[in-house]
């Protein structure tokens, strides 16, 4: 069985924070990657197949503690590829520096950030950006707690939350694009940074809303419903790839990314998974539920790799509505 299939299945719910890729009688070498759930499955995906090619000379390891602890083992110098549904922050920058560690900053993938809801909850039937801000702003912490205090002609029904833990580059994107600000958001949630338990959240209470990964709501469809959100022109959009690629699913999708340690990138075995993960990953990331980057993206991003560029094409802050666009043209090929 493909591992990337099944998001959610029975690896997850056995607690284990890292996962390790299938294992190898005559392993040669090892690839440490950890980092953010949302990236994970396609990391999972391309881990997998890059094994079966390699036929057991290399194995790799995909943990998922989340954005924030991956750069955190990534600037201790404990892994060799830390997977990122944000950019890295100036704090996480200024940790790597001080560590002597030097990265390359490589896009994969856009992802639609998903808000979701129990399908058997029949009155919402798109929010907006002030109604997500009512239900998930600090000030809204032991005081907005029934769904009518969101919308008044929503019923008196608890407002039951999901979502990712604090170091869940998810979680700072979302308060982000909803609070203004980074890890400004209520702390009386149900939290994890393995966002099939809050799939699982969702799935199983008809008054829940969380928000995660698209790839994660694709997974589960059948199970949950996605809330269209009513972007800056004033149109409900819901989550998919073409929304993505047209820049209408707005402020909620974003590019994924993986930082590569430079010394790792010496290595001859993490420079053929490189290569893999940026020729192959294309169809992999679609596979499981993302939006692939154009052609063109993942020349460039091989070309930076090899060519060494150090560093990020971000300012080490938040930023939020950034298209597929606007990233091929910070990247200086547009």
């Amino acid at each position: 069985m493909k591992l990337w299939h099944k998001v959610g299945a029975s690896v997850f719910l056995t607690g284990f924070a890292a996962v390790a890729a299938p294992q190898f009688a005559h392993a040669q070498s090892v690839i440490k990657i950890d980092g953010s759930s949302t990236v994970f499955p396609i990391a999972e995906a391309v881990a997998e197949e890059f094994q079966i090619s390699k036929k057991g000379k290399v194995r790799v390891t995909v943990g998922i503690a989340g954005t924030g602890g991956g750069f955190k083992r990534f600037c201790r110098g404990e892994t060799d590829i830390s997977n990122a549904s944000r950019p890295i922050l100036k704090e996480e920058m200024e940790v790597c520096a001080k560590a002597g560690i030097k990265y390359m900053e490589l896009p994969v993938a856009f992802d639609a950030l998903t808000v979701v809801v129990n399908p058997q909850n029949n009155w919402v039937k798109s929010l907006t950006a002030a109604d997500l801000k009512k239900m998930w702003e600090p000030g809204a912490q032991g005081r907005v707690t029934k769904w009518n205090q969101v919308r008044s002609e929503w019923p008196a029904q608890p407002l039951m939350l999901f979502g990712p833990g604090a170091d869940s580059g998810t979680f700072d994107y979302f308060t982000e694009a909803v609070n203004g600000k980074a890890k400004a958001s209520r702390g009386d949630y149900t939290a994890s940074e393995d966002d099939n338990v809050l799939v699982q959240g969702v799935e199983n209470n008809k008054n829940a809303i969380g928000y995660f990964g698209y790839a994660y709501y694709i997974a589960h469809k059948d199970k949950m419903r996605a809330v269209p959100i009513v972007n800056p022109q004033g149109k409900e959009i819901g989550p998919s790839i073409a929304a993505v690629n047209d820049g209408s699913y707005n402020p909620l999708s974003r590019p994924l990314f993986i930082y590569v340690r430079d010394t790792a990138a010496a290595r001859a075995e993490v420079k053929e998974f490189i290569n893999f993960y940026l020729t192959d990953g294309a169809k992999l990331a679609e596979e499981v539920g993302y939006v692939p980057l154009p052609a063109e993206a993942y020349k460039v991003a091989l070309k930076h790799f090899n060519d060494k560029k150090l560093g990020t094409v971000f300012g080490g802050v938040p930023e939020v509505g950034v298209t597929i666009d606007a990233l091929l043209a910070r990247e200086g090929k547009l």
